[in-house]
């Protein structure tokens, strides 16, 4: 039985009591599944450059793909969760992305498994929806710490997929198949974790506290009217400045995830697998440090309001973009893994307090402001994937011009004044969680 239909003002994370909490832990869990789809591929790399003749330059193609790909989806995605309802969205996604995870081993040509590394890229979108989610669960003044540690456990998933998937190639290996045969297997598991937890959220959640869209618009239908909202959150100069803000953030999260490994590698002579566990190091972070960025943005919210969580957010990029500078420029491994420590606590908390202002922007248009500022962390992770792509700069070079970036952004942000509000507060209390 449902304790209440209203958004939940407390975060207990050892609750499953009600729809809100379920919900809150089914669309971390869906987030983090959708992880192993997105970036299953990426720890058997390897073996499948091996299987298929890749060249450097393909895997360089193919790993922006997997990024690019997500840019269009997380905007068309954030639309669908204003009209169509998260619950829908979430499960149709999962259940058509399981398709291509699932038969991408049928592939036999680098042209085939560029398309479909696009069409898995399009999984990334999962996050618009976990942040959606939670957005509407739970109040403003505990908004940011649900948007918080639901994307940072799911985040998770990235991270923990580095280390289960060369486990299952290998069990696959064991059973007496080959390397090549091996991977696309292997594929498979994912897949079906994805079609089955698809069903999963359809069945347990709901859209809102109060019912799903369906049910809320024969009780009101002015309720969940969005038409336009798209347009809306496009016209809002705060969308574009939380744009600019997580390609700084987030989309050099996914990059250092990409280059990490080597990086230490090749600057610092390590072994393979100590390179391996330091840029580890820098992906587990996760499990608090986004959340850390929440609790402190939910705090000065409260204290400050909406100038307060603006000049937080422009606060921890100006340090993230110094940190990286500074990692740059580390002359032993031990200055590097501090340097990298830092800026990644930076930076991951400013992936928070991105998120933890995101449902302030427009209360009718969550899912599109919340689809353009995902789209803004893979446009940064590909417009960063082509600085290490060039044979012309250093990694430690580009590492340099993507500090000297995000100082940039950190300036525009601290211009926005993100207290102003344009929006009409929707008439259901369901989703008056976060008006400004």
């Amino acid at each position: 039985m449902e304790t209440t239909n209203k958004p939940l003002e407390k975060l207990n994370i050892f609750s499953f009591k009600g729809v809100q909490m379920r919900t809150f832990h089914l669309t971390w869990m869906a987030f983090f599944l959708c992880f192993f789809g997105w970036f299953g591929l990426a720890p058997l790399m390897t073996v499948i450059k091996t299987d298929l003749g890749l060249t450097k330059s393909q895997i360089g193609n193919i790993i922006i793909a997997s990024v690019a790909a997500t840019v269009v989806a997380r905007i068309l995605i954030g639309k669908l969760c204003d009209t169509w309802g998260p619950r829908k969205t979430y499960a149709a996604l999962m259940g058509i992305c399981s398709i291509p995870v699932m038969t991408v081993g049928l592939v036999h040509s680098y042209e085939g498994f560029l398309l479909f590394r696009l069409a898995i890229g399009v999984i990334g979108a999962s996050f618009v929806i976990t942040q959606y989610h939670t957005s509407v669960m739970f109040d403003k003044k505990i908004v940011g710490t649900a948007n918080a540690v639901a994307g940072g456990w799911g985040n998770l998933g990235g991270g923990i997929t580095n280390m289960v998937m060369p486990l299952i190639f290998a069990g696959v290996v064991g059973l007496g198949y080959l390397p090549a045969s091996a991977w696309r297997i292997a594929m498979v598991i994912p897949g079906v974790m994805l079609l089955i937890f698809a069903f999963v959220y359809y069945r347990f959640t709901k859209d809102t506290p109060a019912g799903n869209f369906e049910e809320l618009a024969i009780s009101n239908p002015k309720a969940v009217k969005t038409k336009g909202s798209l347009l809306e959150a496009m016209k809002d100069p705060r969308t574009w400045a939380l744009f600019l803000a997580y390609g700084a953030c987030f989309g050099i999260e996914i990059t250092f995830d990409n280059v990490a490994a080597l990086y230490f590698f090749e600057n610092f002579n390590t072994t393979l697998a100590t390179a391996g566990i330091l840029a580890g190091a820098f992906g587990f972070m996760n499990i608090f440090a986004r959340a850390v960025g929440g609790i402190v943005a939910d705090k000065v919210g409260n204290k400050y309001g909406m100038i307060g969580k603006g000049r937080l957010l422009a606060l921890l990029l100006a340090l993230e973009g110094i940190g990286i500078a500074l990692f740059a420029q580390s002359g032993s491994i031990a200055v590097a893994v501090i340097t990298m420590l830092s800026f990644a606590m930076f930076l991951k908390m400013a992936n928070g307090v991105t998120y933890a202002i995101v449902p302030f922007i427009n209360r009718k248009a969550i899912g599109s402001v919340s689809g353009i500022v995902g789209a803004g962390g893979n446009v940064g992770a590909v417009l960063a994937g082509f600085l290490f792509k060039s044979s012309s700069i250093s990694y430690s070079q580009a590492f340099i011009y993507i500090g000297v970036a995000i100082a940039c952004i950190a300036a525009v942000v601290a211009l926005i004044n993100f207290d102003k509000t344009r929006s009409v507060v929707p008439e259901t209390g369901a989703l008056e969680t976060a008006e400004a």
